[in-house]
């Protein structure tokens, strides 16, 4: 019982981008895009960045679109 009541306390994390209304992600933005992803370069997953699922996707493009544009690297040193 006592994990299921912590489980209850957690607060919902909520989309930043529905928030601020945001219909599309630009690739050309580098420092939007590393927010969302690891120190290894590995994109971050909705369960932890709180996106909703259209918007992560969206996120996912536009860091594969940025990686093949060389606006950000594959790995981070």
């Amino acid at each position: 019982m006592a994990k299921q009541d912590a489980a209850d306390r957690k607060k919902k994390k909520t989309c930043s981008f529905c928030a601020e209304h945001v219909d599309s992600i630009d690739y050309k933005d580098a420092a939007k895009l590393k927010r969302y992803l690891t120190e290894a370069g590995k994109i971050i997953p909705r369960r932890v960045t709180g996106n909703c699922a259209r918007h992560q996707r969206m996120i996912t493009t536009a860091i594969k679109r940025a990686r093949e544009a060389a606006i950000i690297g594959y790995v981070f040193d």
